[in-house]
């Protein structure tokens, strides 16, 4: 089972002194921004990623180190898992979207967007969380979305939101597993968040009006406001925290 912090220093629980954290999908945007802000925690940190020459950039940028990992191909994942040995800290942060009405989603958008979002996330999930419940101890943050617990619009994007929402459930689902084992599941549900792919969609006027007057604080976030719910979340801070997904959006789902 989990166990309480030793210190009773509320600053020292968020540390991750000692700690090796593996960020997925980490080599720009919000998984960057988790990423550097894990290692100013103390994290040891692993940025794995399909684009090497970007990630070996920004892993160097944070004196972590990089590995390049499709999360869609379950044998690289338990390969990675296995020479990597104990991971403290997994973040599955990899995704991607495909916007079409649904109608006019094709078999191959619905897949790989399923594959990397909800595939991968489980793959990980269950190979590194083997090291992790032998060792008995480990935190795993997803990044799901607030598109998995609502329906976005103007924009059709029924497969992404469809994927958000299973990482959100098994996130519940594993965490009830494996809380008696030592190993905490969360996840963060960002909103509308300034990365180079919602830059795409500020860029149409018809979506952007949308968003912004749809979110309470009425801008997007900085992906550096997503990291430290992840900090929170991977440490100590939050040692009785499982199963939950916490929702950083502006404020957009309270309507």
């Amino acid at each position: 089972m989990t166990h309480a912090p030793s210190s009773s220093n509320i600053l020292d629980l968020f540390k991750l002194d000692g700690k090796t954290a593996l960020v997925t999908g980490a080599a720009q945007g919000i998984g960057f921004e988790i990423a550097r802000a894990l290692n100013e925690a103390g994290a040891t940190v692993i940025i794995a990623d399909m684009n090497p020459a970007v990630g070996e950039a920004a892993a160097s940028s944070i004196g972590g180190t990089f590995e390049v990992l499709d999360v869609t191909d379950s044998a690289a994942v338990r390969t990675l898992a296995e020479r990597l040995g104990q991971v403290d800290v997994l973040v599955n942060n990899a995704g991607i979207v495909r916007n079409a009405p649904a109608e006019e989603t094709s078999d191959d958008d619905w897949s790989a967007v399923m594959r990397v979002n909800l595939d991968g996330v489980f793959w990980c999930c269950r190979e590194f969380g083997k090291k992790m419940l032998d060792a008995g101890s480990g935190s795993i943050v997803s990044t799901a979305s607030m598109s998995g617990m609502i329906s976005n619009h103007p924009q059709a994007q029924a497969s992404y939101n469809a994927s958000k929402a299973g990482v959100i459930h098994l996130t519940r689902s594993l965490a009830g597993e494996w809380a008696g084992r030592g190993v905490r599941v969360n996840a963060v549900a960002p909103g509308y968040t300034g990365t180079p792919l919602t830059k795409k969609g500020l860029a149409i006027t018809e979506w952007s009006d949308v968003w912004l007057r749809e979110t309470p604080m009425g801008r997007v976030a900085e992906p550096r406001e997503i990291a430290p719910a992840v900090v929170y979340l991977a440490s100590d801070a939050s040692s009785f925290v499982t199963g939950h997904t916490l929702v950083v959006d502006g404020g957009y789902t309270v309507w």
